[in-house]
């Protein structure tokens, strides 16, 4: 789901357009000069943005109009067509805008509005420092937002990897099967930290919390103090207990350098086994599957997938791998590895060069336990992000927080959740108070096929399929007890958005003070 431009179609909105032909709600693909804009009218106001979504180069001119923001179809970044800011992750940087004017019912786009910054918050509006612990999309995604916000105090990132914070999602996917560059597969460049007066530190470990006396200490012995403070850790990947498991061939996936690595052992390796059917063992055989290895999977469940996604699609999921050649052993587990091969709880012998292990992860809860932070199965934070500890908050795959969709406190360990619990987290950190109460969110890809997933549903008692899962156009719904929980959707973009909505209106809008529906529209 990438493109590297949007092809110029429509009118040339400097030319002009007929306001009659943009109903109130909808937009009109266009361009100016030679950038991709869509128009769209809300009202008696007219914006102009760019069309391409700057994350993957989603197309918005099929993404959707909510009130004053529109949405990417492809991974549901939601901007601001009054200021072009992004408002939810994945995307991070604003959307080009253009002034608009009217005259004698033709309305032209042709003046590009330069992006002012936001003027620099006062020193009593915000902590005098912001310590973040974690390298990853949420720690990232903190950083940014509060350089956006106008936070001008000292910022510092501590991060036990060796490598600035990666887009996760390309570790196994993109990055991995060779189609992006190492460039491509970080968040942001040296360049861009060093510009923001990021202070980031790599092959850095946090060992100590003091909450008493509002710092942190290192593994060298030095102390920091905080202003404020953003745990997050992450999670670590669970590790595989069987001989042989330390092996030099043994690999997990969880950073830029595993990804390096596998790359490596791939480019020699005629035979892997991939240990566990999960989302990230699937999406390394995928990977994987275009260096020429023979490929096996072995997993504990029967159907690849089917606790989250329901065994219709589990069982696609399969079918699609194994038309690519992917072996599968379910109802199996690994009981040794050697040099040569991986022995199974059955007996049976799998030759394999590579063996990456993707049984789970775990949330990397140890620093905030030793502080004496709430833990209940991750670490325990209000709606707005906070822990059991004043001005420490905390953000991502460690977070559990109140979700208001399903009434219940969730942990999700998904890439756009984090990042977006960043932003929320960094917003609170100067004294926003803006709950989070975004619709969790993921999409994976593997071979030709794509999922996105809407919502959050982990005991659904029922599943609907609008469509054919054969081929690969429907939309499924997860209900517990009658209530649609979450969606998932094949070649739907469309309705994964409105789902979406539906989720937030379901609340009576977001309420976080982000722009509320006000009518959904397709594109014009």
């Amino acid at each position: 789901m990438s493109a590297d431009h949007v092809q110029l179609e429509g009118p040339d909105l400097s030319l002009g357009v007929k306001l009659s032909a943009i109903p109130d709600g909808d937009m009109l693909k266009g361009h100016v000069d030679d950038q991709a804009v869509v128009l769209v009218r809300r009202g008696d106001e007219l914006f102009a943005v760019g069309a391409k979504c700057p994350h993957y180069g989603g197309p918005l001119a099929e993404g959707l109009v909510v009130g004053e923001t529109i949405r990417c179809p492809w991974h549901h970044a939601c901007f601001s067509l009054r200021s072009g800011e992004v408002l939810r992750a994945p995307a991070r940087d604003p959307l080009p805008r253009w002034r608009v004017e009217v005259s004698d019912g033709i309305a032209y786009a042709r003046k590009r509005i330069e992006r002012q910054p936001r003027p620099t918050l006062s020193s009593t509006q915000s902590p005098e420092s912001v310590l973040i612990i974690g390298g990853g999309p949420a720690g990232n995604m903190a950083a940014e937002t509060l350089r956006d916000e106008g936070y001008a105090g000292p910022i510092t990132m501590f991060s036990a990897d060796a490598a600035l914070p990666a887009d996760r999602p390309n570790l196994s996917k993109d990055y991995l099967a060779g189609r992006a560059s190492e460039e491509w597969a970080l968040l942001r460049s040296a360049d861009y930290y060093r510009d923001n007066g990021i202070d980031v530190r790599l092959n850095t470990r946090v060992t100590r919390i003091d909450t008493g006396q509002c710092s942190i200490e290192l593994a060298d012995g030095s102390r920091q103090s905080y202003g404020a403070l953003l745990l997050a850790t992450g999670a670590e990947p669970v590790r595989l207990e069987v001989p042989g498991a330390s092996l030099d061939h043994v690999h997990y996936l969880r950073t830029l350098d595993d990804s390096r690595a596998l790359i490596a052992k791939a480019e020699k390796a005629k035979t892997a086994v991939i240990v566990g059917a999960s989302f990230i063992g699937l999406e390394v055989a995928s990977s994987l599957s275009v260096h020429d290895l023979e490929i096996h999977v072995v997993g504990r469940e029967a159907i690849p997938m089917a606790r989250v996604l329901g065994p219709e699609l589990g069982s696609f999921i399969r079918s699609v791998h194994e038309l690519h050649g992917v072996v599968f052993h379910l109802g199996r587990t690994a009981v040794s590895i050697d040099e040569h091969a991986v022995t199974l709880d059955n007996g049976e012998r799998i030759s394999a060069d590579l063996v990456v292990v993707g049984i789970g992860v775990r949330p990397a809860t140890a620093l905030a336990e030793e502080a004496g932070l709430t833990i209940d199965r991750g670490v325990l934070v209000d709606e707005f992000l906070e822990t059991s500890a004043s001005r420490i908050f905390a953000a991502g795959d460690i977070a559990r927080w109140p979700d208001p969709h399903s009434g219940e406190a969730i942990r999700v360990e998904h890439f756009v959740v984090a990042e977006r619990q960043g932003q929320t987290a960094a917003r609170n950190m100067l004294g926003r108070r803006e709950a989070f109460d975004a619709v969790p969110f993921f999409w994976t890809e593997q071979h030709d096929f794509g999922i996105a997933y809407v919502g959050h549903s982990e005991n659904w008692d029922e599943i609907l399929i609008d469509g054919s899962i054969a081929q690969r156009d429907c939309s499924i719904s997860y209900l517990r007890e009658g209530r649609r929980q979450a969606v998932a959707v094949m070649h739907r973009d469309h309705e994964g958005l409105l789902a979406e909505v539906e989720f937030e209106r379901a609340l009576g809008g977001p309420r976080n003070g982000r722009p509320t529906a006000r009518k959904l529209s397709q594109v014009a």
